[in-house]
């Protein structure tokens, strides 16, 4: 299994940007598919995942919509009205059970990560 994150870079504080991840090796249409964002310092966190239902963090909730398009086995992150701390890298990840978890150490593959860098 192999996911290719991408989509990242620099925008202003209230802008937008679209990260896709794209999978191969495997069957993704019913897999949990989520997104994890890690700034420095910090630990990796949860931002939103999705099989059938979607799930985010109370930080991103109402600004980030995730989606999927099975067709092209291709999970995104929509992020609108950015703001400074969600300045970090953006990582996609899988996990081989059918439930949403929000754990970093509950996901079995991960992306590259791309980066996200919100000025003020």
């Amino acid at each position: 299994v192999q996911l290719q994150a991408s989509g990242g870079g620099l925008v202003q504080a209230g802008g937008s940007l679209r990260l896709s991840c794209t999978a191969s090796g495997g069957t993704f249409s019913t897999s949990v598919m989520a997104w994890f964002r890690q700034a420095p310092g910090k630990e990796r966190e949860f931002v939103a995942a999705i099989r059938f239902s979607t799930y985010y963090a109370d930080s991103v909730k109402g600004r980030f919509t995730i989606s999927r398009d099975s067709t092209k086995n291709t999970m995104y992150l929509q992020m609108n009205s950015l703001k400074p701390e969600d300045t970090a890298v953006y990582y996609c990840a899988t996990r081989a059970t059918s439930v949403i978890g929000t754990n970093s150490n509950q996901y079995n593959y991960w992306g590259q990560g791309t980066l996200v860098t919100v000025s003020s």
